[in-house]
């Protein structure tokens, strides 16, 4: 299996060389040359797996430059019930008929994140010591990737981690876990602006070539393959634990900012997944759903970026975006790089012809927004009528799942972070304190390691070529 970038570097690559590179050369995003499809037979057999080995099956399709035993046992390392609490990993939790959540949250920092960072954190342990190889990771987070990626990382051989997140925007929570590491080998940086500052700086270094290949720079945001292959994998495992046999549909609800949860859902239906509909949940910050109602693409300004009660989804530009719109264009490098390089770098926005439009039906894509009113009310109603509690993202999903119930097909609304995360808005909700974990107590009086900086590129490679140089 090859990668090429959606800007049209057609340069074949394997998956262990673009694991450690993050953007291709070009500026694009790296996709499969083609989507491996799963016959009737194999989603059979797939069926009864646990999910360590489902992994693997689901991996080894994009992934023939890691030996077949070795990509085995890093799955088997990585998806364990010590890490994740439960042996099905992500189980499903009925809400109502017809309406399920899959909980993805179990994990060391209690948010879907980390069911892709738990893995690459021992991808990228593996290939690097394989090549006598370090890595500085360059990584945006406007919550959940950067304590993921974090604690994914912490201490482990030849990486380092540099963390940028908007200062002052993310919840006491969040902000506890990624400040409060101590390890050596963790950086945070907190940008004064909002998250897509953060975003257009991790990308600014990442096309200075001649900086990223001297300080080996890599990425752990969604733009990086291998995050995204490894959430692939439990759109199947929620498949199986919805159905009974391959001739039933599904369909997801994905709360998205950055559109790499939901692009990972697309290559599963690509690949063959029998999912009906794949509904994107956004909170006030609908550029995503803008794009669903009207084939408008626009990206807001930092001033026009509400800061919200799910502040994760509190983005205004989609990076993963453009993994889908590359294939919506039958693949054509030539029309995505305009509509990217040219139209939303000139003017912050593009729009599809009509036919262009039309075709997004195919692929199964609908959407739906919700506001804080509506988080509140959510969670309130699945609370005292399921006796579920759920977090602020999680209730977008829900309230726009509600809104899209097809009869005789099971909705699986992917759950997002645990609701301990964002307690002030559960205290408003229900009036009471969410339950917290028993190694999270505390978390927001430990001592806190960050630096502060300007949104500036340049200011944050003087602080990459300064933490190495004193390593």
């Amino acid at each position: 299996m090859k990668y090429l970038s959606t800007r049209g570097d057609a340069t074949p690559r394997g998956f262990s060389e673009i694991l450690l590179e993050g953007l291709a050369p070009d500026g694009g995003l790296y996709l499969p040359t083609h989507y491996p499809k799963v016959d009737d037979a194999t989603l059979t057999r797939w069926r009864g797996l646990a999910y360590a080995d489902l992994a693997f099956e689901v991996l080894s399709l994009y992934i023939d430059d890691i030996p077949a035993e070795d990509l085995r046992t890093l799955a088997r390392k990585t998806y364990t019930a010590e890490v994740f609490g439960t042996p099905e990993i992500v189980p499903l939790k009925p809400l109502e008929p017809g309406l399920a959540l899959e909980a993805l949250s179990n994990g060391p920092t209690l948010a879907f994140k980390d069911m892709a960072m738990q893995l690459l954190g021992n991808l990228f342990e593996y290939e690097l010591a394989r090549r006598g190889q370090e890595l500085n990771i360059l990584g945006a987070t406007s919550g959940d990737t950067g304590s993921a990626a974090e604690h994914a990382m912490r201490g482990k051989k030849g990486v380092r981690v540099f963390m940028l997140s908007p200062h002052g925007r993310m919840s006491p929570f969040q902000q506890a876990q990624m400040f409060s590491l101590q390890d050596e080998n963790i950086h945070n940086i907190a940008i004064e602006g909002v998250f897509d500052d953060c975003q257009d700086i991790v990308k600014a270094v990442s096309n200075d070539l001649e900086f990223k290949r001297h300080w080996r720079i890599g990425t752990v945001n969604s733009i990086n393959w291998a995050r995204l292959l490894a959430q692939v994998v439990y759109y199947f495992a929620g498949y199986f634990q919805a159905t009974k046999s391959n001739a039933e549909r599904v369909s997801f609800t994905v709360p998205s900012g950055n559109f790499g949860n939901i692009c990972a859902g697309h290559v599963a239906r690509m690949m063959g997944l029998p999912i009906e509909q794949l509904v994107c949940a956004t909170n006030e910050n609908d550029v995503l759903d803008e794009f669903f109602r009207t084939g408008t693409y626009r990206v807001r300004k930092g001033a026009e970026t509400h800061e919200t009660s799910s502040p994760s989804m509190d983005i205004s530009k989609a990076s993963n975006f453009e993994r889908f719109i590359f294939d919506l264009l039958g693949r054509d490098a030539a029309r995505t790089r305009q509509l990217f390089k040219d139209e939303v770098d000139a003017k912050g926005s593009f729009t599809l012809t009509d036919e262009e439009f039309r075709r997004v039906a195919e692929f199964g894509f609908v959407s739906g927004r919700s506001t804080h009113a509506d988080r509140v009310a959510t969670i309130r109603d699945t609370y005292q009528r399921c006796g579920v509690m759920i977090d602020t993202h999680t209730a977008d999903g829900v309230k726009v799942a509600r809104e899209r119930l097809q009869p005789g097909v099971p909705m699986i609304v992917l759950e997002t972070a645990l609701p301990v995360k964002f307690a002030a808005t559960i205290v408003e909700a229900l009036g009471r304190e969410p339950e917290r974990p028993a190694a999270h107590v505390g978390i927001e009086d430990l001592p806190k390691r960050f630096t502060v900086l300007p949104a500036d590129a340049d200011k944050v490679k003087a602080l990459i070529e300064l933490e190495c140089a004193v390593d």
